[in-house]
């Protein structure tokens, strides 16, 4: 795992709002990743997260039309705790020094980790933001998002709004179907250049939570497979947003508390 992170990287990410990081597993290691991450899938039947009881194919209650997005691809979220061999790439401290050493933290927990699936034709991914989707509020929060096949711009590959997560708020604008509905929120942004981010297999980049970003629809046959995890900096509180928090644990918690259930959101790095 290429886990060194160089100055340059560091000043870009916090600059911009996101890095891609070339060659980042191996070939020997994006192999385990693959496989790790298809098994756990098929494992999974169709569940979307634990404690939630929704399957892949139907409405979680976010978007309103189901049908289309559906079809923007599948999403299997915490599979790290339902596959052990997910759970062991998942918790690796390297991720979370990585994602500390970016986001200026000094202690870093999983939020979620999640499977992004864009089957064949499959519509493209609006601009949005992953923050305020989330139980807490943190200007640092970030996620990790490694291709398992090359993602280019044919299939479905990233785009940024570079510098966005310095304007961008916790008010959540949603998902829409039109890729323009973020502007309405944040009409500064309307003008800006976004960047494409292709990347091949074993390659990844990291994201601010509240940086504007988007995919392209997937105009080929074949599969655009991605792993990623989000990331919450310790010390954050729950916000009284459910997000993926099984229904048992939003019975015991109200707005305010610690979010420092280790089951639930496992601190994987500290100074």
């Amino acid at each position: 795992m290429n886990s060194e992170l160089s100055a340059d990287q560091i000043n870009f990410y916090q600059e911009n709002g996101y890095v891609v990081i070339n060659d980042f597993l191996n070939a020997d290691e994006l192999e385990i990743w693959r496989e790790a991450v298809t098994e756990a899938i098929i494992d999974r039947n169709g569940l979307k997260m634990p404690g939630k009881g929704i399957k892949i194919d139907e409405n979680d209650g976010i978007n309103k039309d189901a049908d289309y997005f559906n079809n923007v691809f599948d999403q299997l979220l915490n599979l790290w705790q339902t596959n052990d061999k997910v759970k062991n790439i998942m918790l690796d401290k390297h991720l979370g020094k990585m994602a500390a050493e970016l986001s200026g933290a000094d202690g870093i927990r999983i939020w979620h980790d999640q499977a992004l699936i864009k089957k064949p034709w499959a519509n493209p991914t609006s601009w949005h933001l992953d923050t305020p989707f989330w139980s807490f509020s943190d200007r640092r929060a970030l996620s990790i998002w490694v291709a398992l096949d090359d993602a280019v711009l044919e299939n479905g590959s990233l785009f940024f709004i570079p510098g966005s997560h310095k304007q961008t708020s916790f008010d959540n604008p949603g998902i829409g179907k039109n890729m323009n509905a973020i502007f309405d929120f944040y009409p500064q942004f309307k003008n800006t250049k976004s960047v494409a981010a292709p990347m091949k297999a074993g390659s990844c980049s990291f994201h601010n939570g509240l940086t504007i970003h988007g995919a392209n629809a997937n105009m080929t046959p074949g599969f655009r497979r991605a792993m990623t995890c989000a990331y919450m900096p310790d010390g954050n509180v729950f916000n009284g947003e459910p997000n993926i928090l099984p229904d048992a644990y939003l019975q015991t918690i109200k707005a305010g508390d610690l979010l420092n259930n280790d089951s639930q959101n496992p601190l994987i790095y500290h100074k």
